[in-house]
């Protein structure tokens, strides 16, 4: 029987190409309201899943959704001179 085995250095995660790009960092930053708001709905979410839902809950959710759509929606109407350098996003 031939046992099939993998190859691989044993410390890739800290290889020097696997730390971001100044770019992709610049990416991030320009989404994080968007991803901020993401995080306020899940955590909307999470905090309905053990129960049923209350009308303060389902406002809180309804809130939570409004601010995610508009950071998407203000990220996709940005100027066309805010694009990032290097071409990233």
């Amino acid at each position: 029987m031939d046992h099939i085995v993998t190859v691989q250095e044993a410390v890739t995660a800290f290889a020097d190409f696997v730390e971001p790009t100044a770019a992709e960092l610049d990416a991030i930053e320009l989404e994080m309201p968007v991803i901020l708001a993401d995080v306020d709905l899940l955590d909307a979410h999470i905090t309905t899943l053990d129960r049923i839902p209350t009308e303060l809950d389902a406002r809180r959710i309804r809130r939570a959704r409004r601010r995610a759509l508009a950071a998407r929606v203000a990220l996709l109407n940005r100027p066309a001179d805010a694009s990032l350098p290097g071409g990233a996003a």
